[in-house]
């Protein structure tokens, strides 16, 4: 049984107790290009078969306070939404906010190399608890306003 793409979903109460803290801002994910003066293009939640949501991805770094080791506290959140998550918390302190994340997945991963390997995780989520700048919003549905052609 292959487990390849396998995505774990905590609650985000069990998998950070002490919350995560978002250091600066959430910007695009941009696909890698050799030629340098190309423009910049967003990542799509796609894999090379085409699976999965198509939505735009966001990237944030994040810490979490309560990490065992300096090297495991900060890491890069990946945000699957089509327009960016903005938190809605005011700043603790110069460029960090508290955050809650929603749709939190996690999937493992190996890391390190050579002997130092270790387990590591991919993390993402699908926006953030109080975020009211509109992401969050279904698109309006252009067939709505429609007229059916049937009289009444």
């Amino acid at each position: 049984m292959a487990m390849k793409n396998l995505w774990f979903t905590p609650a985000f109460e069990e998998a950070f107790p002490k919350g995560l803290f978002l250091l600066g801002d959430v910007e695009p994910m941009t696909e890698f290009n050799s030629d340098r003066n190309a423009p910049k293009r967003q990542r799509l939640d796609l894999d090379n078969e085409g699976n999965g949501t198509g939505k735009r991805l966001w990237k944030a770094t994040v810490t979490d306070p309560a990490a065992p080791n300096a090297r495991q506290a900060s890491f890069d959140l990946v945000f699957v939404a089509d327009q960016v998550p903005v938190p809605s918390a005011p700043e603790v302190a110069p460029g960090m906010r508290p955050l809650v994340l929603e749709g939190l997945q996690v999937k493992p991963k190996i890391a390190g190399q050579g002997e130092f390997k270790s387990i590591g995780w991919n993390i993402r989520a699908t926006g953030i608890a109080g975020d009211n700048s509109g992401s969050k919003q279904a698109p309006a549905d252009q067939g709505a306003a429609r007229p059916s052609g049937k009289a009444a």
